[in-house]
């Protein structure tokens, strides 16, 4: 089997299992030192993966923000920030979201056959389009990452993206933020989707670590063996 890399979910919701709100435009679910901490886990990856949802929605920079954090990884060899990632079945992509105008690093972007020739159109210029096939799975990407130098992936998102990493299997480490609310709307987006999760009362993920920052909980799980118990989550 092809090899894939260590693969990190990155996600903060609400105590109801929300990501947003169906009526505020930009939901603070997490806070300054929780923010921090996200920073160092983007710095110590190689990849940053969002669904073509989150650019759109969010439009996301997905930088390192720290100086500091961003001259250690020039020092060591390696771009400022990681190898953005986003992964689309429609190609409504915009060249001039901040996903491809932030930073000179790479960005790759997985289309499916029906909608890579327009991807390509839109995109060439700023990313490169990987033609993934009929539908693309997240198995046959991850292994794709790994063939192109990725070992450590940071996976933020959003809830089909992160669905799908679950139900597949391919996540090995869940670092989950609770926010103090409740969004009680449930046309707002929930962390997952319906799916057939190996997690059950049979197969329950372990709690590796709790941590509190602020007003937010950081529950970190170890998802797989390849967990990684020397890494301890940034305060």
């Amino acid at each position: 089997m092809a090899e894939r890399p260590y693969t990190l979910l990155s996600c903060s919701m609400s105590l109801d299992g929300y990501l947003d709100s169906a009526v505020v435009k930009r939901l603070p679910l997490s806070n300054k030192a929780d923010l921090d901490r996200v920073d160092q886990v983007r710095a110590d990856a190689d990849a940053i993966l969002v669904g073509a949802g989150t650019v759109r929605n969010d439009n996301p920079r997905l930088l390192v923000r720290s100086p500091e954090r961003r001259a250690e990884r020039i020092a060591q060899g390696r771009p400022p920030s990681p190898v953005k990632v986003t992964v689309t079945g429609c190609a409504k992509l915009d060249a001039e979201a901040n996903f491809f105008t932030a930073g000179d690093g790479m960005k790759l972007v997985y289309a499916s056959h029906g909608c890579a020739p327009e991807a390509r159109a839109r995109l060439s210029s700023v990313a490169t389009v990987v033609e993934a096939g009929g539908v693309v799975r997240m198995r046959e990407l991850s292994e794709d990452l790994h063939a192109r130098g990725v070992r450590r992936l940071m996976v933020e998102g959003g809830g089909s993206v992160h669905t799908q990493f679950l139900v597949e299997d391919l996540a090995d480490e869940l670092q989950l933020v609770l926010a103090p609310l409740f969004v009680g709307d449930s046309r707002a987006n929930r962390f997952v989707g319906d799916g057939r999760f190996p997690w059950t009362d049979e197969r329950r993920a372990e709690l590796a670590e709790v941590c509190r920052i602020g007003d937010v909980a950081l529950l970190r799980y170890a998802l797989s063996p390849r967990f990684d118990r020397r890494y301890i989550a940034p305060r």
